[in-house]
């Protein structure tokens, strides 16, 4: 691709990165780490940039308080809503999750996956999650494909795969991830 067809599609595509703790610039406050993505795309809504701000920190939990702090000053999971946020500044179609909630508790992170799940619903969101938490991806995922060392080793509907897997590997893996809370 061009570099021009990829700036659109780099639009279109974003992504939330495992570490919320690295992901996010420690000299930025809020505000700039959300107003980033409009800068790069040429797309900075100047009228009404403040209301896009809240909204956007409103759909992941948090207040608009938030905007003139710093990431030091957030917990992990306040940090990785943020990430979120600034993933969906652009309304993308789709949001590569990079094991987006192995660096925090389980009690947060299955907050985040239920925020996840509730923003895939409310804007049509197409994701590509990628887990080792069969439970999660079972959660979370309509589709799944199981990669070993690289290859791909089976593809088929999350149900389909996880209840009757195919491979040892999946199975294995399967096998080797504890049950998922059913208050998820």
């Amino acid at each position: 691709m061009t570099s021009h067809e990829m700036r659109g599609m780099r639009r279109r595509m974003q992504i939330v990165f495992q570490d919320p703790y690295a992901a996010l610039n420690p000299r930025m406050r809020v505000k700039q780490i959300l107003t980033e993505p409009f800068e790069i795309h040429g797309e900075r809504p100047s009228a009404g940039l403040a209301s896009r701000l809240n909204e956007m920190l409103r759909t992941v939990g948090l207040d608009e308080s938030a905007l003139e702090r710093f990431p030091h000053e957030f917990s992990g999971g306040q940090r990785q809503r943020i990430n979120i946020a600034r993933a969906l500044a652009l309304r993308p179609e789709f949001v590569v999750l990079d094991e987006p909630v192995s660096a925090l508790d389980v009690r947060v992170g299955a907050q985040v996956v239920n925020l996840l799940r509730e923003l895939q619903r409310k804007y049509g969101l197409t994701y590509l999650f990628i887990s080792h938490s069969m439970p999660l991806v079972r959660y979370l995922c309509d589709r799944v494909a199981v990669m070993q060392r690289g290859r791909l080793v089976e593809l088929g509907e999350c149900e389909q795969v996880c209840d009757t897997p195919r491979e040892e590997y999946t199975r294995r893996l399967i096998a080797a991830t504890p049950e998922m809370p059913a208050t998820m």
